[in-house]
Formats: C-alpha cells, structure tokens, sequence
C-alpha cells in the first residue's frame, strides 16, 4: 500500500536523521492523532489513559454548561446553557476558546480540548476568549453541573403561541409536549418553536419533537458507508398533539438534534424555517480499541434528513439545513466568521 510506504519512509527519516534522540512513544502518539485530524472533528485517537476513561465511565466528569464544536481548527461554543456555569461567568453563543489555561485549542482534537474544559465541581478554569468587536478576554468560570429549562411559552398576536426550546436532552421532548398542549388548549392556531442555539442531546428526542407536528412518513434517518440508509425514525400518529399551522426560527448555532425537527419540517412542508442555515452537526462514533491499549472513536453515521441527507459534511455550502425566509442573525457570532475574527486577533498582537 503506498500510503503506508509514505508512514514507513517518514519513520525512517525520523529515526536516522532527526538532530536528537527521538521520542517514539510521542511521535507514536501525534502520527494516530494525525490520522483521525484528517478526517473530522469527531473521530478522535484515545492513548490508552483515555480509552481506559472512556470504557470504564470514569471520564464522566463536570463541565460548564456549553456545547462545543470545532471551527477553524478552534474551539467554538455552540450553545450556553441559560443559567448555567458558563452563562453566569459571561460566555456567549458563538464565542472562540482560544486557550483553556495556558494550552491552546488550535489544532488540538476536539475530544481532548472538552476533556481539558471538564473537572472536578466547584473547581475553576480559565478561558481566553475571542469575539468579534471587543478584545480578547479571559473569562474564568467555575465547573458546575448545569440544568436546561423547560421551554418557555408565551402567545403572540392573539392566536400565535411560541415555544422557546433550551435543550434536548433527555425528557425534554415531554416538555416540550407539554408546552404545545398548553398553547393549543388556549386555542392557538399557530405555534412557532423557537430552537435558535439549541445544540446536543439525542436524535431519538429531536425526534419526538417533529413528532409532535408530524404524524406520518419518515421523521429522519441515519446514514452509514456509501450513504445508505441504516436507520429510519417513523413518526407514531398518536404522538402528535398539534395538527394546525407551525414554523420554526432557527440559527446557525442551531446543531444535532435540532436540525432533525428542522429537516423534518422541511422535508414535509410542515411549515416555514425562519432564520440562518443551521450549524451542520449530528453524528454517531464508535470506540474500537487497539492491541497497545488504546482506542479509535470513529464516526460510523451521520444523522439525516427523512429524505437521508445528512446535516453534517465537508462542504460549507452543503452542511446545514437553509431556511426558507432568511433574516440575519443578530448578534451571536457565525463560524463563518471565524477565519477573520482570527486574523484580527493575530494582526492586533502583531502591532505595536
């Protein structure tokens, strides 16, 4: 195989010609890490330290409060949990982590830049933090375990009933069920779900979200190798609790489960999606170990529309859902933004 003639030919040079003596056991380490940088954010090489965490439960430790994504080769905050860690200590929407203490997030993978975010309760961590128009900041905050909201209701002009969705986790679709009966037994004849910067949790819950809305067909699907079809949600018809007029706004920190309801409305012209292309996440990993006692996570699916098109890609252009009314975003930070935020912050350090 002439790729593993190149790795041959580079450990050869490594050993005979580096000025010192090096250490294998590093270049071991980075050559694994190189692997999986090359193919997304999500597939991650464990050392054996970590792929021990990772089977055993124990690297379950606290975090902040925020999902994250990579962008740029930098750490991003997707979303802040209203109330939480992060929230409380000032982190934003949209924010760039451009170091968690004093290591940087450049290039470092993103499995190991959330690790180095987690710790012990009540325990602090220090992160410089990048946004647009104002100059970099270290913002500490106290980890912490963090508590999405129920979804918030109010009603609108009469007859239009809003849900503001915070999380999908685990049990929140019941909320959210509960909201939408509440709005639909005050007679609403219309209801708006409102998942701007509603990142993480479980495809099965954004799921039952659509669900909801839509009571037949495919609610979404997996995608595995050659993009085929291994996993189809159906919709149940006797989960559904609102059949009259519905929307959604949603923003480019909307991510992963989210954008099922979001595809899912799409795909069945439930109703229009008003705001920004969504972030383009969702994914599924698995862990295989290896013979030294280490481990691969390698993404094994992608999350997708009903229709089977994933959110999540290569392609700027392609990954996300687009909406069908477009409004700009207010004042959370795009990731398409980034790249220039970056060269600011790198052209300021530079003048004097």
């Amino acid at each position: 195989n002439a790729q593993l003639k190149i790795v041959e030919s580079v450990l050869d040079h490594i050993q005979n010609d580096y000025v010192d003596i090096p250490d294998m056991e590093k270049v071991r380490v980075g050559a694994l890490r190189g692997l999986t940088a090359g193919l997304d954010p999500y597939s991650s090489y464990l050392t054996p330290e970590q792929a021990e965490e990772y089977t055993s439960g124990k690297a379950e430790k606290t975090g902040i409060g925020a999902e994250f994504a990579s962008v740029s080769g930098y750490l991003y905050v997707l979303s802040v949990t209203k109330g939480g860690p992060a929230d409380k200590a000032g982190i934003k929407n949209g924010d760039v982590i451009e170091y968690i203490g004093a290591k940087a997030t450049r290039d470092i993978q993103l499995y190991d830049a959330i690790h180095q975010i987690e710790g012990d309760s009540g325990s602090t961590v220090a992160l410089r933090v990048l946004r647009s128009g104002e100059k970099p900041q270290t913002i500490k905050v106290t980890r912490g375990d963090a508590k999405a909201p129920a979804p918030e209701t109010k009603i609108e002009a009469g007859k239009t009933g809003v849900v503001k969705v915070f999380s999908l986790d685990q049990g929140q679709a019941e909320k959210v069920g509960e909201a939408v009966s509440a709005l639909a037994k005050q007679g609403v004849q219309k209801i708006v779900l409102d998942l701007r910067a509603v990142a993480g949790g479980s495809l099965a819950e954004g799921v039952k979200v659509a669900n909801l809305f839509i009571g037949n067909g495919a609610l979404a699907t997996e995608v595995g190798k050659d993009n085929k079809i291994t996993k189809t949600y159906a919709a149940d018809p006797s989960q559904v609790v609102f059949e009259g007029k519905a929307a959604i706004v949603a923003n480019i920190n909307t991510a992963g489960a989210a954008e099922a309801i979001v595809a899912a409305f799409a795909d069945h012209k439930r109703g229009a999606i008003v705001g920004e292309r969504t972030f383009g996440a969702g994914s599924d990993q698995k862990f295989f170990p290896l013979s030294a006692g280490g481990g691969l996570l390698l993404t094994v699916a992608k999350w997708a529309s009903p229709s089977g098109v994933p959110f999540f890609g290569d392609d700027q252009n392609s990954i996300g859902i687009k909406p069908s009314i477009e409004v700009k975003r207010g004042d959370t930070q795009n990731p398409d933004d980034v790249d220039t935020l970056l060269k600011n912050a790198d052209a300021a350090l530079y003048t004097v």
